[in-house]
This record gives structure tokens, sequence and C-alpha cells, in this order.
């Protein structure tokens, strides 16, 4: 655990839900159930699990954090200012002419590896990372976010395939399980299960965990790597649009834009989270 700066995550998670209802109503900027779905994954990973330091965001010897379900990147870009890496205040600009806030994440900003948004990416590029820290006998970790949509990537499986077969237990993917994909279910686009079994056929140490229990969710994180030389693969069960219950497991809430009457109620009720 990273004890250099830590935050209550159930205060962070709030936040981070917060903070992305507001930026996705004022800019236009859609995506909002699939914020909501992986808050609760970002509050703990930045609430202290992750090794990282707002002032010195590009240290050697910090944690790589890939999230490769780019387009929740209001998410992380969230928690990073909670942090401390940029002001509060440059949330308010996400996805307007200019802003270094793009729509979908943007290493532009401190804190943000790489830039992403195209599915199925993410995990090619962390597990570069860590056998690139592997070769140096580095101790940093690698940890990257996926969609369970972009599991339908052959590129998803082709970076699980090198993982494993470099043994690369630096390196933690975290899928975060909603079962709604952009137009339709995981399951009528395209069956993921049983999922929890093609990652252990591919040579991954897998644990199965609540995507919204924090408690669950940083004692899975910190017990890792899952087993002796294998790459961990954690499943967080999570629901689309957590937290709002009009935008819960509904595909409508991957792209719409919460405004007017829907942004109010949204509000409330996001308010009177504990």
């Amino acid at each position: 655990m990273n004890t250099a700066m830590m935050l209550d995550s159930h205060v962070l998670a709030k936040r981070i839900r917060l903070h992305a209802l507001r930026m996705t109503s004022a800019g236009g900027g859609s995506h909002i159930g699939a914020i909501l779905s992986c808050a609760d994954i970002l509050a703990v990973l930045y609430g202290g699990v992750i090794n990282v330091d707002s002032k010195a965001p590009e240290s050697p010897s910090r944690d790589r954090f890939i999230l490769s379900k780019g387009h929740a990147g209001g998410g992380l870009y969230a928690a990073l200012a909670e942090r401390g890496f940029f002001p509060v205040e440059k949330l308010q600009t996400h996805y307007q002419d200019g802003s270094e806030l793009s729509g979908h994440v943007s290493h532009k900003l401190p804190g943000i590896d790489v830039s992403t948004g195209a599915l199925g990416h993410g995990l090619s590029i962390a597990a570069g990372m860590a056998y690139a820290g592997k070769l140096r006998e580095a101790r940093h970790r690698v940890y990257c976010l996926l969609s369970d949509g972009e599991c339908d990537e052959g590129s998803t499986w082709e970076a699980a395939l090198f993982a494993s077969h470099h043994r690369l237990t630096n390196l933690v993917a975290i899928v975060d399980y909603n079962r709604i994909q952009g137009i339709a279910p995981v399951a009528e686009v395209l069956e993921l299960e049983p999922f929890a079994d093609k990652w252990i056929s591919f040579g991954w140490a897998v644990r199965e965990v609540d995507g919204h229990d924090h408690e669950a969710l940083q004692r899975t994180l910190e017990a890792a790597p899952l087993a002796a030389g294998k790459p961990s693969c954690i499943i967080a069960h999570t629901t689309k649009g957590k937290g709002v219950s009009f935008m819960e497991n509904s595909v409508l809430w991957h792209y719409r834009i919460p405004r007017g009457a829907e942004f109010d109620a949204a509000l409330v009720e996001l308010e009177a989270r504990s």
C-alpha cells in the first residue's frame, strides 16, 4: 500500500461520481454509466493502493496505471485531481474545445502514462511495461483496468498469452465486469462466460470480487501477485451506472448525457450516498 498519501476510498468514490456527473453534463461528454461502474475501483486504487506521488508524477519507482477503457476517463481525471495531480477546478474544462481533459484519456495530464480510447490495446501496453520492468528488475507494479466489452478483442487475449508466458507477476489486470457494452448486454454481443476459466486457461491467477465492496477490493489488490509465477486478473463484478437508480443496468446510459431533470435527479441520489 502507498502510505505517502491515503484517502478514504468511500469519500473518494463519492467525489469521483459527483465530479463525473457534473463533467459529463457540462462538457457534453457521455459515458457516465461506464464511469459510475468503475468509480469504486478507481477510488480504492487511488485511495492508497497504487504507489504514486503527485509531487513526482514521473518517478521511475512509481506504479503504472492504464485505464484501458479510456471512455471512462472522466473518472480517472477526477481521481487524479482529488489526489493533487492538478487543480480540481480544471475538471470544469472537461470535453471542451482546447481542454487537455479530452473525452477519452489523454497523457497530456500528469499522472497519466498512456492515452487510451481505442479498446483492446491497454493490456498489451501494460504487459509491455511490466515486461520492461521485469527486465530491469524494477519493483513497481503495472495495473490495467479493462472493460468487459474489450475482452471481445483478440488483442486482449494475445496480451494475456504474452503476460503468462513471461511470468509477469508485476502485472495486475482488473476487469470492470458490468455486463453491458455500448449497444447491448455483453451476453448478447459476445458471451464471455465461463469468464474466469478463460483467464485461468491462459495462465493467469484469477480472483472474482464485488467491484463495489471497497474492503474486498483492497484485500484482493494488496494480495497481488495472487499466485507465484503468474500475472493476476481480478474480475470485478459491477453495476453499470452504479449509484443512480435510473442509470443502473441500462444500456441507454452508456452514451446518454445527464442534463435537465435527469441531471438534477442523479445529483440528488449521488449527494445522498454515504
